[in-house]
């Protein structure tokens, strides 16, 4: 197969900068999928795809100017319907022929072959392969068809005919021109009301040539950087904005270095074609307000990228990436000097205004502030948290840490009303925090207010003290029971109240912490404020006829269903994380002890047959009539292997009881090891259902009382293959 490299580029109006490398990544993927399943591309065949905020492009190696001809075979009918008797042709048959292109004589080459209970008949032939034309044509189509757009926009161009008037034509921009060059030769395809040729456009002023002739598919990525002063891959352009901005860094001095920001610098990356990155400041005066504020104005709103020092505190300095390259770039620094002053001018004037009413002064008007309409306002939600939160101290602290808690629950949401967080919503939690210590309050109770979102998401930081840790389990835990309540239940990968993440945040509290709460009981302490509760919030979760889940045991097996994602994300297997949640331990910090206790157990040589034997001791019970009582009756034990596995079960437990007193689950479960050979011996020669009651009751008691002592750290018959 003789091939060349293949180049196909869409010009086009600047494209959405946040959805720039998704959109180059799905244009050049599908393209390269739809002529490789044509047969276009030979077997080594890569691509790369290009992106910047006026183009989508690929380069494809290795691409055929014909694909290779298929033989085909097709079925056509029954051999009953498609020949009589005699073995003629049927008029069906014959019309069937037809359409294909064949003739009475393509009879005889017929195929006989089974299909299902009936014989029917195959036509083999010869499919031509597709042309480049033809298929890149598909596939310029199929891709443009099915880019993730996140909104299209319609605009019209002059039709290409005698006669006047205009076309609509749909896509995320409008597109200006269609390059398609296999190597030096233009693919003749049309897509969005364009024509393929070799012309580009370069940068829009510092172009050196206008417009950009390519010479073949292979000189795209060259002549745009030369002659377009472009740098056509995305990868390529981040890194150099990623270089240049160290680089101006290290010239600032003073151990600088740019805030680590991906998705900033991704969107940034999107937004030039050349990038140059250039020195700003502003004022010191600035820098009282909490740096936070002032980060999250020039990241969120200029897209500049603010300056840390040694100590990670905001300095007066600043980079802008350029989009242009001037030889005096005063102007252009002057400029973006002058437009952050405002926005910095507008956070300071937010934090003076503030910082005039204290966080206690503000509560009442939460009130005022609707949380939901079936759980009433930010106020009754604030009551609800601190009735939580002083409940979950005592327990953990007592009197102290619930008084401390229950002041930073009131004024957590305090920061809602202020005007910094109505202009920046990012920063509440934040903002109470600093206004907390501007009123005084404790450091402990500021920096809870600052912690109580936390975790906000995977890999977050938890609260940074007991009372932060408190109102935060508080917080989450009222969203999670509030919320089920009133059947608001994630369903799917609809999760608009982001219940998840809360279940997550609880769990990773609970066992990084290693708190000593009951998970259950937590859940209904924050089910039981009924009087805290609205009309609207019930205490069961269902849909349908009755009977309903209680609300407490939907948000239990919801928390455990995120707990068990996490351990397995963390590389335990399913078996291991499932042994250990079928007991459901209430304690979430002894959670990991339980499974590095499987692990160990699952390693050694007894733990296959111990696993399969601990199963056939839960059905053996599970079929049982009434309630089975571990305990064993010695003068009832008549076989040597009832009575060697009794003796067994003596000698074992003190040591096994003793490991689970102490906490040490690997040793407890080690410690079962030596019942392989009397619980082996057991089955093949016991019969546990005997027809003396008596004596099967105390087989029975005697299963029940092993499968006890065998189960008290994980169900060890999840990991019976």
């Amino acid at each position: 197969m003789t091939t060349k490299n293949l180049l196909v580029e869409l010009f086009v109006e600047e494209l959405p900068p946040k959805a720039l490398k998704k959109l180059g990544d799905a244009f050049a993927g599908m393209l390269f999928d739809q002529l490789k399943a044509q047969g276009l591309t030979a077997a080594g065949a890569v691509f790369t795809s290009y992106a910047t905020p006026r183009r989508l492009a690929v380069h494809i190696t290795q691409v055929a100017a014909q694909g290779a001809d298929k033989a085909v075979s097709q079925k056509l009918m029954p051999v009953s319907v498609g020949l009589d008797a005699a073995g003629n042709a049927s008029p069906a048959l014959l019309k069937k022929l037809q359409a294909l292109g064949a003739d009475a004589s393509a009879v005889a080459s017929l195929k006989r072959a089974p299909d299902g209970k009936a014989e029917a008949l195959f036509y083999d032939s010869t499919v031509k392969g597709a042309s480049l034309a033809e298929g890149l044509q598909k596939a310029l189509l199929e891709a443009i068809a099915k880019l993730p757009i996140p909104k299209v926009m319609g605009y019209q161009l002059a039709t290409d005919c005698e006669l006047p008037g205009w076309s609509t034509v749909s896509f995320v921009r409008p597109a200006h021109s269609l390059v398609a060059l296999h190597g030096t030769a233009v693919v003749p395809v049309a897509a969005l009301g364009l024509k393929a040729g070799n012309s580009t456009q370069g940068h829009r002023f510092e172009a050196t040539v206008s417009p950009v002739v390519l010479q073949d598919a292979d000189s795209y990525e060259q002549q745009l950087l030369e002659q377009g002063a472009v740098i056509a891959s995305f990868a390529a352009r981040k890194a150099e904005i990623a270089r240049q901005l160290a680089a101006a860094a290290a010239r600032v001095g003073g151990g600088c270095q740019p805030i680590e920001d991906d998705a900033l610098l991704d969107e940034v990356t999107a937004l030039v074609e050349r990038p140059n990155v250039l020195v700003c400041e502003f004022e010191a005066q600035f820098l009282d307000v909490p740096q936070e504020c002032l980060i999250l104005t020039m990241k969120a709103n200029q897209k500049y990228f603010p300056l840390l020092d040694a100590a990670g505190k905001l300095s007066n300095k600043f980079l802008v990436v350029s989009n242009i390259t001037p030889a005096d770039p005063s102007l252009v620094i002057g400029g973006n000097e002058r437009v952050v002053r405002p926005r910095l001018a507008d956070a300071k004037f937010f934090f003076d205004q503030d910082r005039k009413k204290t966080l206690v002064s503000r509560v009442p008007q939460l009130d005022k502030v609707v949380y939901h309409n079936k759980l009433g306002s930010q106020g009754e939600r604030v009551e609800r948290v601190r009735a939580i939160a002083k409940a979950i101290g005592r327990q953990l602290g007592g009197e102290a840490l619930a008084a401390l808690a229950d002041t930073a629950a009131m004024l957590a949401k305090a920061d809602l009303l202020t005007d910094m967080v109505g202009e920046f919503p990012e920063l509440q939690g934040t903002m109470g925090g600093y206004y907390a210590l501007n009123d005084g309050l404790a450091t402990d109770v500021a920096q809870a207010i600052e912690d109580h979102y936390k975790p906000r998401f995977a890999g977050d930081a938890l609260p940074r003290n007991p009372v932060g840790v408190v109102v935060a389990l508080a917080d989450k835990l009222e969203t999670l029971v509030g919320m089920f309540g009133i059947g608001n239940v994630p369903t799917g990968d609809k999760d608009p109240f982001a219940l998840r993440r809360h279940a997550l945040g609880v769990v990773r509290m609970l066992v990084e912490e290693d708190l000593a709460l009951n998970a259950l009981a937590l859940i209904q302490l924050a089910c039981s404020g009924t009087a805290l509760w609205p009309d609207g919030w019930r205490h069961t979760v269902g849909a349908g006829a009755p009977p309903f889940v209680p609300v407490s045991e939907a948000v239990e097996s919801f928390i455990y269903d995120r707990l068990a994602g996490s351990l397995r994300e963390q590389g335990y297997s399913a078996q291991e994380v499932d042994a250990v949640l079928a007991l459901k331990p209430q304690r979430l910090g002894e959670v990991p002890k339980r499974l590095a206790a499987v692990r160990a157990f699952a390693a050694l040589p007894e733990a296959p047959a111990l696993a399969a034997a601990n199963k056939r001791v839960g059905n053996i019970l599970k079929k049982a009539e009434g309630t089975v009582e571990a305990k064993v009756n010695a003068a009832l034990l008549v076989e040597p292997a009832e009575i060697a596995l009794t003796s067994a079960l003596k000698t074992i437990a003190p040591h096994a009881d003793a490991a689970w007193a102490a906490g040490d689950y690997t040793a407890n479960l080690q410690a079962l090891a030596g019942l392989k050979a009397p619980v082996d011996a057991f089955f093949e020669s016991v019969m546990v259902n005997a027809e003396d009651p008596a004596l099967k009751a105390n087989r029975l008691g005697l299963l029940a009382t092993l499968h006890a002592a065998m189960n008290r750290v994980a169900d060890l018959s999840r990991l019976a293959s």
